[in-house]
């Protein structure tokens, strides 16, 4: 029986550790922990989510694959009702205000034994900046597609590091530093929505102009090195 995976989830899988015990917060139909319990990643489990329903429809889901029981099942807003017996947090399938919003209201995991692995929907640039910000940084970061959709997935702990420039807030380094083979796709949409903010800003004036300017410039500096030479 084949479990029913996005490549996004199955990117956040990939960074897992073997062994960990693993808390998918925002779990909906609880196939990212099933995965990871049937292919012996984790050791175990913790599904949580805001809702009944999804939580229920996880419940069923790991009857049906035989891992209910090595997973335990919380109704909670993010991580403020859940058992902190866990080394590893998923936040899959969120927007920006939504990850933030869990992280700034559980300071007890600005601890680098915990591992983040974020994959966000959102507003990319802003999740970056509060993470280092507040202390975080990213590990690892590499790119998912679903469909026409190319996704981003983190991998965070907290500890110091230098803050990233406002350009580096929308392509990191971590994600040159992958070079996934989406790296230069993702790269022209990134540049594209960057153009489109600044085009907007020159016909209404805004006073952030500069800032936006000067990403894009940073953005268009590396062309030649994710794309190489071009005819």
């Amino acid at each position: 029986m084949k479990i029913p995976m996005s490549n996004r989830l199955m990117t956040c899988c990939s960074l897992v550790r073997r062994g960990a015990r693993v808390a998918d917060i925002g779990c909906d139909h609880g196939y990212l922990g099933i995965y990871l319990l049937t292919n012996g990643i984790a050791a175990s489990t913790i599904e949580s989510d805001v809702a009944p329903q999804p939580l229920e429809s996880a419940r069923r889901n790991a009857r049906k694959f035989g891992v209910a029981k090595r997973m335990t099942f919380c109704l909670s807003n993010g991580v403020q009702d859940i058992p902190r017996d866990f080394d590893t947090m998923v936040c899959a399938g969120m927007g920006a205000d939504t990850i933030i919003s869990i992280l700034d209201s559980a300071p007890w995991l600005k601890d680098e034994n915990y591992q983040l692995i974020l994959q966000c929907q959102s507003r990319r640039p802003e999740l970056r900046q509060w993470l280092y910000e507040a202390g975080y940084h990213i590990e690892k970061e590499t790119l998912a597609q679903d469909g026409k959709f190319i996704y981003t997935v983190m991998e965070v702990r907290f500890g110091a590091a230098p803050m990233p420039t406002p350009a580096q807030t929308y392509l990191s380094p971590q994600l040159l530093e992958d070079a996934h083979p989406l790296l230069g796709a993702f790269y022209d949409r990134v540049v594209s929505g960057v153009r489109t903010t600044v085009d907007g800003m020159r016909r209404s004036g805004k006073e952030q102009l500069p800032i936006f300017e000067q990403i894009l410039s940073d953005l268009e500096t590396l062309e030649g090195q994710i794309h190489g030479s071009r005819t």
